[in-house]
């Protein structure tokens, strides 16, 4: 269902667009990429100068290469368009840093840690929590579940709390009845 019609007359003046795309590569690995665009619909002058309405004044590019622990073996960012040429683009080398590191809890506070601020693209950075949700989307059924383990997605959405009658329904193993959350 969309949303409701707007309350008012109004007029476009900004677009975001993320894409995520996530590839199961031949050799047991999975490409998980992530391009966001930023658009003003009119003329905006930056203080770099004026940048015409239908260019991109933001363009990124994201790449996490995972194995089936949702680890990250291989990362890399790219800058297309900026505000600031010959300076944004000149952080994307530090994604790097992303190696090594898994998709888990306490990797959000571990991305900020090392790219919070001017130690990163905030887009970028921003980006990566995108990209990682993709990860989990795009190896959903691509591996096998261990019948003796919560299946990863519980207790990670309200529709999916174990206390409740979805998970009652549908993995009624794992539902804990109200207030029995563990």
């Amino acid at each position: 269902m969309p949303l409701p019609a707007p309350a008012a007359p109004r007029e476009r003046l900004h677009t975001r667009h993320i894409r995520i795309q996530g590839y199961r590569r031949d050799d047991g690995l999975w490409d998980i990429e992530g391009h966001l665009t930023d658009v003003k619909d009119h003329e905006v002058q930056l203080a770099s100068g004026p940048r015409a309405a239908g260019l991109p004044i933001h363009e990124m590019w994201l790449r996490l290469t995972v194995d089936a622990t949702l680890t990250i073996r291989d990362a890399c960012a790219a800058t297309d368009a900026m505000p600031y040429q010959d300076s944004c683009d000149t952080i994307t080398a530090v994604y790097r840093q992303l190696i090594g590191l898994r998709i888990a809890p306490g990797f959000t506070k571990k991305v900020r840690e090392l790219f919070g601020g001017v130690r990163g693209c905030t887009h970028i950075t921003e980006l990566i929590g995108t990209v990682a949700t993709g990860a989990y989307q795009t190896l959903v059924g691509q591996l096998p579940m261990p019948e003796d383990r919560k299946p990863f997605q519980l207790d990670g959405c309200h529709a999916l709390d174990t206390t409740g009658p979805i998970v009652a329904r549908f993995y009624p193993r794992w539902y804990r009845g109200e207030g029995e959350r563990r």
